[in-house]
């Protein structure tokens, strides 16, 4: 996986899921157990994959409201 870049951090909070069961919720909104299944199946490949492994590493940490100031922009 490439490093992380500062404006993944805002693409989560901007960024929509683009298809399956959560279709249209913000990347950063999605339940951690879905977030989770990822983790264990595997991500999908390419940009979506690598936000989706993010969100999934913050949410399993406990670090969701470090995303709070971005969403106030």
């Amino acid at each position: 996986m490439p490093p992380m870049k500062p404006e993944d951090l805002e693409r989560l909070v901007t960024q929509t899921m683009p298809y399956g069961k959560y279709k249209g919720r913000l990347i950063a909104d999605l339940p951690g157990n879905y977030l989770n299944w990822f983790a264990r199946v595997g991500f999908p490949p390419g940009d979506i994959g690598q936000l989706l492994a993010l969100m999934q590493e913050i949410d399993h940490n406990g670090l969701s409201a470090l995303l709070d100031p971005l969403r106030r922009r």
